[in-house]
């Protein structure tokens, strides 16, 4: 009977997704805690790697070597080496993970929130918005605008699925996944642009989406975290109200490849310094535009943004800066609480189903989304 009950509360927590770990607003780095291990609760299965570990990553966990080993397996070309349109084609990290947990027979959950489209008018066009919907039986949620990665060149709402779904189901808010165009084909500033937009369509509209316009806060990933910080700074330059809260994941942040990060992760996986350099060609249509303070945020004016979480990890060139936009986000006076995960790479936040860095970052960035939404 106690072999029972174990088992039973074992899947609950898994299920629900969320850990409890609570959140600290301070400046740390979380190392890697040596109470856990690379076993998922449920099979009691160890996920170990083939391999060694790369020269990049002397401290990467086992479950983010494997995912890194499994995105290899594919046998992709370097993506700067292909056109965006071909690399989009291509496996992703997601892709990886999913293979990750299909080998090793981990089950999933099913979905706490519904899914819905919408397509709403831009500049110049028209987009797409995936909405995430708690199943709970309310009739208004906060809402969280999220952003997807890719560098505003590749990626879409597929693939950062696992992400906005996590986000809704633990912070019990609607999620608005945008569907920004994409550069080669839409240069800078298209995608902000875009992403504004969606914003103000989310002010405007949020009760026709079940959502409460008084609670919005903003959520992206990559070049998503830099697309949902451009959108704050243009919603208060604007005079147009505010999100409540932003959550930047290992934001693009600045227009510097050779920053720390960027010479110590000069060949990390899945991103690297020829990936990003690859990204900024295709969106910026000049070399100046990357001054732009929506490309460059750590120079930007940062004076009342609202508070925020940044995440960083720390095989990623973009960590350097990531810790740059929290120190002068300080700076300006906005209240940021920043996080470095160890033994991760960039891309790993929605792993969380194989990576318990995945599962603490979500759970700390739902734990600042529902202290703000309060």
């Amino acid at each position: 009977m106690r072999k029972l009950i174990f088992t039973v509360v074992v899947f609950f927590i898994y299920a629900t997704a969320l850990t409890t770990l609570p959140s600290c607003n301070s400046n740390s780095t979380i190392k890697n805690d040596s109470t856990m291990n690379n076993t998922d609760t449920i099979t009691g299965k160890a996920i170990k790697p083939k391999g060694p570990k790369p020269e990049w990553a002397p401290n990467i966990t086992p479950e983010m070597q494997t995912v890194i080993e499994k995105l290899e397996s594919f046998g992709t070309p370097p993506l700067p080496t292909l056109t965006p349109q071909v690399a989009r084609t291509k496996p992703s990290p997601a892709d990886a993970a999913m293979g990750v947990i299909k080998d090793n027979n981990i089950p999933m959950p099913p979905p706490q929130v519904d899914t819905s489209g919408k397509d709403i008018p831009v500049s110049g066009g028209t987009i797409h918005l995936r909405i995430y919907t708690p199943k709970a039986a309310m009739d208004s949620f906060p809402v969280i605008v999220y952003y997807h990665g890719g560098g505003w060149v590749i990626a879409d709402l597929n693939t950062y699925d696992a992400s906005a779904k996590a986000i809704s189901e633990q912070t019990g808010a609607v999620v608005v996944s945008v569907a920004y165009r994409q550069a080669p084909e839409f240069k800078f500033p298209t995608a902000h642009n875009d992403s504004y937009a969606a914003y103000q369509w989310v002010l405007n509209n949020a009760a026709s989406i079940k959502g409460n316009s008084k609670k919005i806060a903003l959520v992206g990933e990559s070049a998503g975290g830099n697309l949902a910080a451009s959108v704050s700074m243009m919603a208060r330059d604007n005079h147009v109200a505010l999100p409540i809260y932003q959550v930047l994941v290992y934001p693009i942040a600045g227009y510097d490849l050779n920053t720390e990060s960027y010479q110590k992760n000069e060949k990390a996986k899945p991103l690297d310094k020829g990936l990003m350099k690859w990204f900024f060609d295709n969106y910026l249509p000049n070399t100046a535009a990357g001054s732009d303070p929506k490309i460059s945020l750590v120079k930007a004016n940062l004076k009342g943004m609202p508070s925020t979480t940044i995440i960083t990890a720390e095989y990623d060139p973009l960590q350097t800066e990531g810790k740059m936009l929290a120190d002068e986000f300080k700076k300006a006076g906005v209240t940021v609480n920043y996080k470095n995960y160890d033994g991760v790479t960039h891309e790993f936040f929605g792993m969380a189903a194989i990576l318990p860095e995945a599962k603490q970052a979500q759970a700390l960035a739902a734990a600042d989304l529902k202290n703000a939404f309060k």
